[in-house]
């Protein structure tokens, strides 16, 4: 750790998913308000392989050469910004809209309960700096 960077990388990681699954629970928030609007495409937010890729690249591994070149991984865990997509019709409904609530709220449980875990280990972090800092009182 460097001495002027008391946040270990553990505590960017739970940070960078934080405001990741913030984003997802926007996008699944929408789509929940959409469910009933004609010709609405679903829409999903895609992190978590962009952001598995950050955390395991090896240092000075698959480099660009030049400024124009497309990064093939993420340079480090702060890079890491998602995509949201957009998931055409298949249910065969005449409106087009291929929203199913129910699935939604699943997504919106799972994303909420992935978001209060990253929360929690957090929290955890930051309370050991605090015992630290007052010496173990």
């Amino acid at each position: 750790m460097k001495p002027l960077d008391p946040f270990d990388s553990n505590i960017k990681l739970l940070s960078k998913v934080l405001d990741l699954r913030s984003a997802n629970q926007s996008v699944i928030a929408t789509n929940i308000a959409n469910s009933e609007t004609p010709g609405y495409a679903k829409k999903v937010f895609e992190f978590e392989q962009e952001l598995q890729q950050a955390i395991s690249a090896k240092p000075g591994t698959l480099t660009t050469t030049h400024s124009r070149h497309i990064p093939l991984a993420p340079a480090n865990i702060s890079s890491v910004t998602g995509v949201v997509r957009e998931i055409e019709d298949k249910t065969g409904i005449g409106d087009e809209n291929g929203v199913s609530v129910d699935m939604e709220m699943m997504a919106l449980s799972e994303n909420e309960l992935l978001y209060e875990t990253a929360a929690q280990l957090l929290k955890k972090k930051f309370t050991m700096f605090r015992y630290v800092v007052q010496e173990g009182k």
